[in-house]
């Protein structure tokens, strides 16, 4: 996996330049761009990376495009900087994920805490995605049968609940269970709740 990139965009060169010479001398990766389009262009989000995004810009808001990125899935934590704040603007970009959101002129020190609470976000969030892969990739080896299976184990649901709703019989349902065990090399339910925790949606509620 590629270092992290912090992301800058801001539609004030000076600002754009100033924070970019501030993060690439604490020694981070840094891209800038001085325009929201310029950036969706351009960003890949295959590597963890933490976004520093003006609030007020003409093509896009940054509120706006946090949006579009986060209607695209793109796993980005965003630290916001602006020149007024606005409190209700706050609200909903915390609201919506965000790290944090700085007053310009923005401290140096506040600034790099921020950014370095969104690169740690973006590891755990890249993480999480890889384990999922990994488990999707595991549990392709079941049957559809014991998939089903598999997701009402999940659920709390006993042999003879999941051989009432599948229309089987309580034995078959007791194969199924210890073959989809066998294949996903897990030797207890709690096991099997976790692994499948990171493939089913909701499982890990």
């Amino acid at each position: 996996m590629q270092p992290p990139t912090v992301y800058v965009v801001d539609d004030d060169a000076e600002v754009l330049k100033a924070t970019e010479r501030l993060l690439a001398a604490a020694g981070m990766a840094v891209a800038a761009f001085q325009s929201p389009r310029a950036f969706l262009q351009s960003y890949d989000d295959l590597t963890p990376g933490c976004l520093v995004l003006d609030l007020a810009m003409p093509e896009l808001t940054g509120v706006e495009l946090q949006s579009a990125l986060a209607e695209r899935g793109r796993l980005l934590p965003v630290v916001f900087l602006t020149g007024r704040g606005d409190i209700r603007t706050c609200a909903e970009a915390m609201k919506n994920g965000a790290v944090d959101f700085l007053t310009k002129p923005v401290d140096d020190a506040e600034l790099l805490a921020a950014v370095a609470r969104g690169l740690s976000k973006a590891a755990a969030m890249h993480r999480e995605r890889a384990a999922r892969a990994r488990t999707a990739g595991i549990l392709a080896v079941l049957t559809a049968r014991e998939r089903q299976v598999l997701a009402q184990v999940v659920a709390g649901r006993l042999n003879k609940q999941i051989a009432a709703d599948l229309g089987t019989g309580e034995k078959t349902i007791k194969f199924h269970r210890g073959n989809l065990m066998r294949k996903l090399g897990v030797r207890s339910v709690a096991e099997l709740v976790r692994l499948a925790g990171h493939a089913i949606p909701g499982s890990d509620r």
